[in-house]
C-alpha cells in the first residue's frame, strides 16, 4: 500500500495517598528546566497486571487554579502505539513544551489545565515508558487495549480518590478514534453494574479520528486532490480503480487491485517527501541539522506560522535525559530502548484499523454522553470531508435534528472555524487553520473549543469582539 495509508494507522495501590493532593511518591517535585508554576504534578506508574508485570506509566498535571472545583480529563494519543505524554502533554495541550535546546521547557501559555485537570497515559504497554515482562503481552489490539485502560483508571482513582466524584471527560485524536469509544463504552457496561464507584462520564471529545476506514481513507484522496497536492490525472485514477467501500487495513495489499496500487504510489510521488501530511500548510523540519544542533547545546527551534516544527526532536532530546526520568519516575525498569513518540516494540493488530466506531458512538449518545468530533482542517490524513460525513450518517442514524445549523464559529473576532450541532448531544467542529494535531497548531482555538466543550454549550458563533 501507498505510504499515506501507514500514516493512518500509526498519525500516542499501594503508595501513600495524603489527604489532599494524590499520592506523595508519585509528586513531581521540579522538572529539569521547567519554568515556576504553583499547580502540582504526579508521574508514575500503575499495575495493571502484576502477575504478567504489566504497567502503564501516566503524567497527571492539575488545573492552574481551582483545582478542587475543575473536572477531570483523560487525553490520549493515536498510533496506535503513540505516546500520549509525548504529544498530548509535552507537545500539544499539557503545560509545558520542550525548550529549542532540548535541555528544559517552557511554559504553554494555552494549556487545557487553564479549564480542567488533565490525565495523560502512555497506552498499550510497549508505548514510551510503558512496559511488560512478558513479551507477548506487546501483541495487542483495541480489546486489550480498552480492558487495561479500564483496570489503570479504576486503580488511578485509588491513587486519587478526590477525583471519584469529578465529572470525567474523555478525550483523544487520531486512532483514538478507536481507543476513546471503545473504552467509554467498556466504563459505561462497568457502571451498569457497578455497586459502588461508577465514572462520571459526561462526554467524549476526539480530534481528526478515524472512525471508519473506508470513508476516512477515501476522503484522504480527496483532501489531497482538492487542496492541489495531486494532480486531476491521478486522483481520477484512484477513483476509478480503487473500491473503498470493500477497503480494510491488513499487512499485505491484496484487497487493493494493481491499479489501485500504481495510483496511489502516484500520488505518494506527486506530492513528494517536503509536505507535512498532518499539516499541510506547515514547512518541514530537517532531523539531521536539528539532532546536530541539539548536541552542541545550541537552540534549534525552526517556526513555520509560529509552530515550532522541530519539537519533536526536541521533546525526544528531553524525554531521554536521565534526569528528566528520574524526575518523571519513569522507566523504572531500565528499558532497553530509548523513549521514542511511537513505539518500536508494539505488534499491534492492523486488522483493528478495520472497525467501525460508528455504533459504539450511537450506543454512547443513546447512554446520554455528549460526543464531539472536531477536525483541524489542514490535515490530510484524517481529513475534515470524511469525519463530517460520518457525523452526518450518525446523526440520521439516531434520528437527530439540527440544533446548530452549519456556520463560522468566532474567537477573538476571527472565524475560528466551521461547526454543526444535532440534538445538543452531538457535535461537529473544524478548527481553522489546525493541524491533525489540533492543539499543537492551534492552541487558542483549540482551549476555546475544548472550554466550551467542558461547559456543555454552543461554540461562539458571533463574530463581534
Amino acid at each position: 500500500m501507498g505510504g499515506l495509508w501507514i500514516l493512518i494507522l500509526f498519525g500516542f495501590m499501594n503508595s501513600a495517598v495524603t489527604v489532599w493532593g494524590g499520592p506523595s511518591d508519585d509528586l513531581v517535585q521540579r522538572l529539569p528546566g521547567q519554568p515556576s508554576v504553583k499547580f502540582k504534578q504526579y508521574a508514575g506508574y500503575v499495575d495493571v497486571d502484576e502477575k504478567a508485570g504489566r504497567a502503564l506509566f501516566y503524567y497527571f498535571v492539575e488545573a492552574e487554579h481551582d483545582a478542587h472545583s475543575k473536572p477531570l480529563a483523560l487525553w490520549l494519543n493515536g498510533g496506535p502505539g503513540c505516546s500520549s505524554i509525548g504529544g498530548g502533554a509535552f507537545t500539544e495541550l499539557g503545560p509545558f513544551y520542550p525548550r529549542g535546546d532540548g535541555r528544559g521547557l517552557i511554559k504553554n501559555p494555552k494549556s487545557w489545565n487553564k479549564v480542567s485537570n488533565l490525565l495523560f497515559v502512555e497506552s498499550p504497554a510497549g508505548v514510551g515508558w510503558s512496559y511488560s515482562n512478558s513479551s507477548s503481552d506487546y501483541t495487542c489490539g483495541d480489546a486489550s487495549t480498552a480492558v487495561d485502560m479500564q483496570i489503570f483508571l479504576l486503580k488511578w482513582f485509588d491513587k486519587f480518590p478526590e477525583y471519584r466524584s469529578r465529572d470525567f471527560f474523555l478525550t483523544g485524536e487520531s486512532y483514538a478514534g478507536h481507543y476513546i469509544p471503545q473504552l467509554a463504552d467498556r466504563l459505561l457496561e462497568y457502571n451498569k453494574m457497578a455497586r459502588g464507584f461508577q465514572f462520571h462520564i459526561k462526554g467524549i471529545a476526539i480530534g481528526n479520528p478515524l472512525l471508519k476506514l473506508d470513508v476516512d481513507a477515501a476522503a484522504s484522496w480527496e483532501y489531497l486532490w482538492s487542496h492541489g497536492l495531486i494532480s486531476e490525472e491521478t486522483n481520477s485514477a484512484i477513483m476509478d480503480h480503487c473500491n473503498f467501500d470493500d477497503y480494510v487495513m491488513s499487512d499485505d495489499a491484496h484487497n487493493v487491485s494493481q491499479e489501485c496500487t500504481v495510483a496511489m504510489e502516484q500520488g505518494n510521488q506527486e506530492l513528494g517527501d517536503y509536505v507535512n501530511q498532518y499539516d499541510v500548510i506547515l514547512d518541514v523540519c530537517y532531523p539531521s541539522i536539528v539532532e546536530q544542533e541539539l548536541r552542541l547545546k545550541r537552540k534549534v527551534t525552526k517556526m513555520s506560522l509560529g509552530v515550532d516544527v522541530c519539537m519533536t526532536y526536541e521533546r525526544r532530546f528531553y524525554f531521554n535525559l536521565p534526569e528528566v526520568q528520574h524526575a518523571l519516575h519513569a522507566n523504572r525498569t531500565k528499558l532497553p530502548y530509548g523513549w521514542s513518540m511511537c513505539s518500536s516494540v508494539l505488534n499491534y493488530n492492523s486488522l483493528d484499523g478495520n472497525i467501525n466506531i460508528l455504533p459504539v458512538l450511537k450506543s454512547i449518545i443513546q447512554q446520554g454522553v455528549r460526543v464531539w468530533i472536531f477536525s483541524g482542517d489542514q490535515d490530510s490524513v484524517v481529513p475534515l470531508v470524511g469525519s463530517r460525513s460520518l457525523v452526518r450518517q450518525l446523526a440520521d442514524e439516531l434520528s437527530l435534528t439540527v440544533s446548530v445549523p452549519y456556520g463560522a464559529w468566532y474567537q477573538n473576532g476571527q472565524v475560528a472555524g466551521w461547526a454543526t450541532a444535532y440534538g445538543k448531544i452531538l457535535t461537529f467542529a473544524t478548527v481553522r487553520g489546525a493541524a491533525h494535531m489540533v492543539p499543537f497548531s492551534q492552541p487558542s482555538r483549540s482551549l476555546v473549543l475544548f472550554q466550551t466543550f467542558l461547559s456543555g454549550k454552543d461554540l461562539p458563533n458571533k463574530g463581534g469582539r
